[in-house]
C-alpha cells in the first residue's frame, strides 16, 4: 500500500517521469516503462527495487519544491506548527533576516490586527486561514507575518516574487498544491512578495487556485491595493494594513537582537540609551532599517557573527551616529501624494509653519521642486484668488526663480511664496466661477452668440447683420455699456462669478455689485438674475 500511494503521488508531479527516470539511472536499474521488450511482470518487479531504493519520503520537501521560511533554519514541510527548535544559522544571512520571528507569539507590533481577541488572530489560532493581502510600508513584517502564519496553521510555505514569476510559475504552484491537497490533505501557503507588480493577466492566473481552495494566497505590497490589484481579486482576499511599527516596537527589536544568542549576538552588543534612540530614529517604523544599522555598527567594532562567542562590545551614538535618517517617500506611491494633500491643505488652512515642514520634507525626500512650483501656481488662483492680488505674481515668481538659480539655493524662493500664500486670505470664487461656467455650458450646448457680439471685420459680415447694435463701451462717459448683453439670450441674467468679502476681493464685490446693478437698472436682463452655482466636486481636487 506504501508503495503505490508513493506511486500514485510520484506520477501526479509534473516531471514524475524524470524523477524516476534518474532514480533508476542512480540506482543502476532499468525504469522498466522505457524498454518496450520487457515483459509486464519483469517491469513491474524492476519498480518494485527502484521504489524500495530510492523513492524519497512523502516528507521530503523536494517531492513538492517546497523551500524552507526565510530566516527560522527549519523546512518548510514540518508539521510542529512552526515551533520546531532551530538548527542553525546559514553563513552570511543578514541580521534582519535572521531575527525574522519563528512564531505568532514572537512577532513584534501590529496589534490592531494581532492583537489576542482581534478577528485574525481568533481565527489563526484556530487554524483556520484565508487569503490576505498585507499592505503597508517597508519594514514592518510583512514577509515574516506570511511565514509565522504559515507554521501557525500547519501549512506548506511556497514562495514567488512578482519582480521575476510569471503565470508559468503560478500555475504550477497551484497544480502542487492541489496534489498536495488531493494525496496528504495539507494545505499550501502561497506568498507573493510585491503581489502589486503581477499584471491583469498574472492575477487573473491566481483566481481559479483560490475559488478552488487549492491554495491559500499571502501577498505583500508597499502600494494601495485598491489602485493596483484587480478587483476579482481583491474579493477573494482579506485586507491587512499594517502601519510603521512604533517607537517601542522597534526598540524591542534592536533589544532581542542584542541578546539572542543564536540569531542574534548572544548579550555581546549592548547599546547606550541614546545609541539605541538613534537606531530607532534612524528605522523610522522600518525595523529592517534599524537591524542593518545595527548590523553595521556591530561589523564595524568587530562583532560579525551571531551568537555569545567571542569579543564583545558597548555601542556609544558615535558609533551609530553615520547611520542616517531615511526618510520614505516614493514620487509614485501613496507617500507622494499624502504629502503633497497635506501640503496644500495647509496652504489652504493657512498654517505658514505646516506648509513649510511638508515642502521641506518634500524637497529634502527628493521630490521634483518644479512640480511643488506648479502646485503653488495652481494654489495661488484656486484657493486665493482675487482675495490677494499679489499671489498669483508671486507663485509665478518664485517658479522663475527656481529656473534661474537652481536648488538648493531656490529654496529660498519656493519657502517664500509657501509662506504667503499660506498667510493670504483666502477666496475660492475662481474655483466656483469655473465650475458654475463648466456646467452651464454642458447643460447648454452650442448656443448662438449674439448678432451683436459677432465679428464684423470681414467684407460681407454688415449684410448678415453682424455687429448690428453693438454698444462701443468706451463711447459711454463711464465707461461702461449698461445696458448690453454679453451672454447667449439663454443665459440672460444668469451669475457665474460670486466674489467673496475676504482682502482685496471685498472691493472687487462692491464693484461688481455696482456694474450689475447698472446693467439691471438699464433693462440688459428680461428675466430675474438666476444662479448656476453647481456645488463643487471635490473628488478631482487635493
Amino acid at each position: 500500500m506504501a508503495v503505490k500511494s508513493s506511486l500514485r503521488d510520484c506520477s501526479s508531479t509534473r516531471d514524475g517521469d524524470s524523477r524516476w527516470a534518474r532514480a533508476g539511472q542512480a540506482s543502476g536499474q532499468s525504469v522498466g516503462w522505457t524498454r518496450p521488450d520487457r515483459t509486464l511482470t519483469e517491469r513491474a518487479a524492476r519498480t518494485v527495487v527502484v521504489l524500495l531504493a530510492t523513492v524519497r519520503p512523502m516528507s521530503d520537501p523536494q517531492l513538492f519544491g517546497e523551500v524552507a521560511r526565510p530566516g527560522d533554519g527549519r523546512g518548510a514541510d514540518v508539521s510542529t506548527h512552526g515551533r520546531a527548535a532551530p538548527t542553525g544559522v546559514p553563513a552570511g544571512m543578514p541580521l534582519p533576516a535572521r531575527m525574522r520571528p519563528r512564531e505568532l507569539d514572537e512577532y513584534v507590533g501590529q496589534l490592531d490586527a494581532l492583537g489576542h481577541g482581534k478577528p485574525l488572530r481568533a481565527m489563526l489560532d484556530q487554524g483556520e486561514l484565508r487569503s490576505l493581502i498585507l499592505w503597508g510600508p517597508p519594514g514592518v513584517g510583512k514577509t515574516s507575518l506570511a511565514s509565522v502564519i504559515a507554521g501557525h496553521v500547519d501549512a506548506a510555505w511556497m514562495e514567488l516574487s512578482a519582480v521575476t514569476a510569471g503565470v508559468k510559475d503560478v500555475r504550477r504552484i497551484i497544480e502542487e498544491g492541489r496534489s498536495r491537497l488531493e494525496l496528504r490533505e495539507r494545505r499550501t501557503v502561497l506568498f507573493i512578495d510585491e503581489i502589486h507588480r503581477f499584471n491583469k493577466g498574472q492575477q487573473d492566473a491566481l483566481l481559479p487556485g483560490l475559488e478552488a481552495g487549492w491554495v491559500t494566497l499571502i501577498g505583500a505590497t508597499t502600494e494601495n491595493p485598491f489602485f493596483e490589484l484587480n478587483a476579482p481579486l481583491l474579493s477573494r482576499c482579506q485586507l491587512v494594513r499594517l502601519e510603521a511599527l512604533t517607537d517601542d516596537d522597534v526598540r524591542m527589536v534592536l533589544q532581542r537582537a542584542c541578546d539572542d544568542p543564536v540569531r542574534g549576538y548572544g548579550g555581546r552588543v549592548t547599546l547606550t540609551d541614546d545609541a539605541i534612540d538613534h537606531l530607532v530614529r534612524v528605522g523610522d517604523g522600518d525595523a529592517r532599517a534599524a537591524l542593518s544599522a545595527l548590523e553595521v555598527a556591530a561589523s564595524a567594532a568587530g562583532v560579525t557573527r551571531p551568537g555569545p562567542d567571542g569579543p564583545g562590545v558597548d555601542l556609544e551614538v558615535e558609533a551609530v551616529a553615520d547611520a542616517m535618517v531615511r526618510l520614505r517617500y516614493d514620487k509614485s506611491a501613496d507617500g507622494h501624494y499624502d504629502q503633497v494633500s497635506a501640503f496644500i491643505k495647509s496652504l489652504r488652512g493657512s498654517d505658514a509653519d505646516a506648509a513649510v515642514y511638508w515642502l521641506l520634507r518634500m524637497l529634502e525626500s527628493g521630490e521634483d521642486a518644479r512640480f511643488l512650483a506648479r502646485r503653488m501656481v495652481i494654489f495661488a488662483s484656486e484657493d486665493v484668488g482675487l482675495a490677494d492680488r499679489q499671489a498669483l505674481p508671486l507663485a509665478v515668481a518664485a517658479f522663475d526663480a527656481l529656473d534661474k538659480v537652481g536648488l538648493p539655493e531656490a529654496r529660498y524662493a519656493l519657502t517664500h511664496a509657501a509662506i504667503s500664500l499660506a498667510i493670504a486670505p483666502k477666496s475660492n470664487s475662481v474655483t466656483r466661477a469655473i465650475v458654475a461656467g463648466l456646467d452651464a455650458v454642458r447643460r447648454h450646448g452650442n448656443l448662438d452668440v449674439p448678432a451683436h457680439l459677432r465679428d464684423s471685420h470681414y467684407q460681407g459680415a454688415s449684410s448678415l447683420g453682424h455687429g448690428a447694435g453693438y454698444d462701443y463701451p468706451h463711447d459711454d462717459p463711464s465707461g461702461y455699456a449698461a445696458a448690453q448683453r454679453h451672454l447667449p439670450d439663454e443665459l440672460a441674467g444668469t451669475i457665474l462669478y460670486q466674489p467673496s468679502r475676504h482682502g482685496h476681493e471685498a472691493a472687487a464685490a462692491d464693484r461688481v455689485e455696482d456694474l450689475r446693478q447698472r446693467s439691471r437698472d438699464a433693462g440688459r436682463d428680461r428675466r430675474s438674475p438666476t444662479t448656476s452655482q453647481p456645488p463643487i466636486d471635490r473628488t478631482e481636487r487635493t
